[in-house]
């Protein structure tokens, strides 16, 4: 009964996601272009207030349409209330693409419209690149330690693009997310990576330190985010098939110290601090997924 019951929800719930997708960036390109061709300050941010109102309602529908298909819980965890007249920065561990979805609704009615850290090949991805690069987020293109030593020229092109994103972000309230593992979890990138946690990737620090060196000064809290599903190993498609059955948002809410902001690749002093603040995240972060996922599966 259940694998008829995915059978049936998978193509109808897919085709509701791909128009919602499609309607909201579709619009979001149109107004972008409109942007493009009317470079006056006041136009400007007047259809960028617009273009963040339809990316979120993007996600607000998005997570109706998870809950209409799926008999799921979504639990929401926050220790400190949040404001929208305040920066924050968001370190968040990464799953699946499910996970996007679901921290643009977390930020909806709670923060400023959230900023993503991007790799530069989602850049063609129908309706999601043109959409984001329109709403000016920043696309990362991540090298391997092999590609740098063939080409040393390329060293720092990605901290050059953050510079250049994070100045777009001063003038207006803005939640900036990165994905600090820097892809999403799987099983065999776990085991490639020896990875000391158990449910986690490494962190990299340095895109987030970075982020803190540019913008310090305005980020008012750290969100450290945590997301989990505990009854599911393929979210993105449990989800599709109305499978899904919990959700887990936590939210801790850190101050920005002096400590945070430094010179992270000059300073190995700093560097070293960092990553232990960081690595003390994830521990944190690993032992919380542990104790869900013992407590839902005994359920």
């Amino acid at each position: 009964m259940n694998k008829l019951r995915a059978l049936i929800v998978f193509p109808i719930h897919l085709c509701f996601q791909l128009v919602n997708l499609a309607l909201w960036g579709g619009l979001i390109i149109l107004f972008g272009c409109l942007r493009f061709l009317l470079p006056f300050q006041s136009m400007n941010a007047l259809l960028l207030n617009v273009m963040h109102r339809l990316y979120l309602s993007f996600g607000i529908l998005s997570v109706a349409l998870i809950k209409i298909f799926n008999r799921i819980e979504i639990r929401i965890d926050i220790d400190e209330p949040l404001s929208k007249q305040k920066w924050y920065l968001i370190t968040a561990n990464h799953i699946s693409y499910l996970d996007i979805i679901l921290l643009i609704d977390f930020c909806a009615p709670r923060i400023p419209p959230p900023k993503f850290f991007l790799k530069k090949e989602l850049i063609w991805l129908p309706f999601v690149g043109l959409a984001a690069w329109a709403l000016d987020m920043p696309f990362m293109r991540r090298y391997t330690q092999a590609y740098l030593e063939k080409h040393p020229q390329l060293r720092g092109k990605d901290i050059e693009t953050t510079r250049a994103s994070c100045s777009k972000f001063i003038n207006r309230p803005t939640t900036v997310i990165n994905f600090v593992e820097g892809t999403r979890f799987t099983e065999a990138k776990h085991a490639r990576t020896k990875s000391k946690f158990s449910h986690l990737l490494q962190p990299k620090a340095g895109g987030i330190a970075f982020t803190l060196s540019a913008m310090g000064e305005l980020f008012s809290n750290v969100l450290d985010i945590t997301l989990a599903y505990p009854n599911s190993s393929h979210p993105m498609m449990d989800m599709l098939c109305g499978r899904m059955t919990s959700i887990i948002i936590d939210v801790r809410t850190l101050p920005v110290t002096n400590e945070l902001i430094g010179d992270y690749f000059n300073n190995p002093n700093f560097q070293s601090n960092f990553r232990g603040w960081l690595n003390e995240l994830w521990k944190g972060k690993n032992e919380r997924m542990k104790a869900w996922m013992a407590s839902y599966s005994a359920k």
